[in-house]
């Protein structure tokens, strides 16, 4: 059992910046693939990065590509989302997700359906 806490949420206006975390404990963090996800209000939760086991291998949604950059540190269990030039469209819950024990250490996963542990959401907010 992998538990997720978000934290780094927040307000800020149209071109800030802000760094999320996602602390991991109880599992076999260094061999989990690792996503962020987001869930603007009536919307689905909608794909936003992920990272390789490794770290080596990162994916972006097309809609943050050049402006947010995931990475982990194995050592502390803790994956981040540096999120800079936000946009008002930015703004949701963003949830961290665990696909746990994945074989190769260069997968990621950008299906929700296929990870298999939970955070419980840090809000971002940001104004025009």
């Amino acid at each position: 059992q992998v538990h997720l806490t978000e934290s780094g949420g927040g307000l800020v206006p149209a071109g800030g910046s802000l760094r999320l975390s996602c602390a991991a404990s109880g599992g076999t963090f260094s061999t989990s693939a690792m996503g962020w996800f987001r869930q603007a209000p009536g919307k689905e939760r909608d794909f936003v990065a992920a990272i390789s086991r490794s770290g080596d291998n990162k994916h972006y949604t097309d809609s943050v590509k050049g402006r947010f950059t995931i990475s982990r540190d194995n050592a502390k269990n803790t994956v981040y989302l540096q999120m800079n030039s936000l946009k008002p469209e930015d703004t949701g819950v963003y949830y961290c997700a665990a696909a746990a024990n994945v074989y190769y250490a260069d997968y990621i996963e950008t299906n929700s359906r296929l990870y298999d542990y939970w955070g419980q959401g840090t809000q971002v907010t940001v104004s025009s």
